[in-house]
């Protein structure tokens, strides 16, 4: 006997299918709009602004500031209703970076001591009215080669990664560790503070954007602490657009951010890392965008707007391809559940890239010893 569904009840599935499918076209929305919070704080007494989200404030009180950094350098933008001294600590950033005054009445920085050589703390006092400072390396702002690290895919094995952070640490002329995604294994707040507890082993900054597996909770934290999902830096003439595909897709507002940062680097060298692949070069775990045309379209995009290299996560190994001619990587390596019959393991990529003339090489350090 068919079925007879009452006028009500068509409505409300009516309305709630609706609703499934608005969800489902942009299932990254959220965590976009969020991106637009990040780096912005106000006491009542002073402003806080960090232009394109480049580090999140961590703690904001009457005399202490936390701020952990996204990218190797950014500028602070102080609004002081006024005169207020506080303690400045800057999380993640390269060892040699430091913070100077580019505008101010009479701004003072004295250095305070640090236990980690990626923290720095400030004794800090900023007249009433706008002060600017900036964070950077000595030479970040001139055009010069030289080398990152790439690893991807912690996830469960948080507990096991430092013999992988003490091995980057070997390794001279490193300026930082780049992230494509799943540090943890399901996103909580207490794993993103264990996975921070044990970044104070490494003696390199982590530049990151978020995985699949940072996804898991209603309202994922991971913006509270690791700052935006989707961003943009500029280091030592290179652009890097780090770029949220966690939900395999991405979100069309990053979708307009990333049409001005392909256009700002369109002369430049320009990196592009996300965690999903938008294309799956291997096609045994269907890592990619879940919708193929998105994919091939992105790709294109990417071709037409002269990027040098494109950086994923995600698949458990490490696998060397192309996008329509941009050098492609797959680097997994982090301790998760690794790929079968590759004998790869865990591992870190070194990546070398010259300002004029691109990607110029990259080198594979395996850890594990019974691979």
């Amino acid at each position: 006997m068919k079925r007879v569904i009452a006028p009500r009840a068509r409505e409300v599935l009516f309305v709630c299918g609706l609703q499934l499918v608005v969800a489902c076209q942009r299932p990254a929305e959220e965590r976009a709009r969020r991106d637009l919070d990040v780096g912005h704080a106000d006491n009542g007494v002073l402003g806080v602004n960090v232009p394109g989200g480049l580090a999140a404030v961590r703690v904001f009180t009457s005399d202490r500031l936390v701020l952990w950094s996204s990218a190797p350098g950014w500028e602070l933008e102080l609004d002081a209703r006024e005169a207020v001294a506080f303690t400045l600590e800057l999380r993640n950033i390269m060892p040699s970076a430091d913070l100077t005054v580019v505008e101010s009445a009479g701004a003072s920085i004295d250095p305070l001591e640090s236990e980690l050589v990626t923290r720095k703390r400030y004794s800090l006092t900023v007249p009433a009215g706008q002060t600017k400072l900036r964070l950077g390396a000595p030479g970040a702002l001139e055009d010069g080669a030289f080398r990152f690290a790439l690893m991807s895919d912690v996830q469960e094995a948080i507990d096991a990664v430092d013999d992988l952070y003490l091995r980057m640490n070997e390794e001279d002329g490193v300026d930082f560790l780049l992230g494509a995604g799943d540090l943890t294994e399901g996103g909580s707040v207490e794993e993103l503070v264990e996975f921070q507890d044990h970044l104070e082993i490494l003696e390199l900054p982590y530049y990151t954007t978020l995985g699949n597996h940072e996804l898991w909770s209603k309202h994922p934290p991971y913006q509270d602490y690791f700052g935006r999902s989707s961003f943009h830096f500029v280091h030592r003439g290179v652009h890097f657009s780090m770029i949220d595909s966690g939900s395999a897709t991405i979100d069309p507002l990053v979708y307009e951010w990333l049409d001005g940062w392909l256009a700002a680097a369109y002369d430049d060298v320009h990196v592009v890392a996300m965690h999903i692949p938008p294309l799956d070069p291997i096609g045994v775990r269907n890592g990619a965008f879940g919708n193929r045309a998105e994919g091939a379209s992105f790709v294109a995009q990417l071709a037409q707007s002269r990027v040098d290299l494109t950086l994923y996560g995600h698949i458990h190994s490490y696998y060397s391809f192309d996008n329509a001619g941009i050098p492609a990587f797959i680097s997994g390596g982090g301790g998760a559940l690794p790929e079968r019959f590759d004998n790869m393991g865990r591992h870190f990529m070194l990546i070398d890239i010259d300002p004029r003339l691109g990607l110029t090489d990259t080198r594979i350090v395996r850890v594990d010893k019974d691979y």
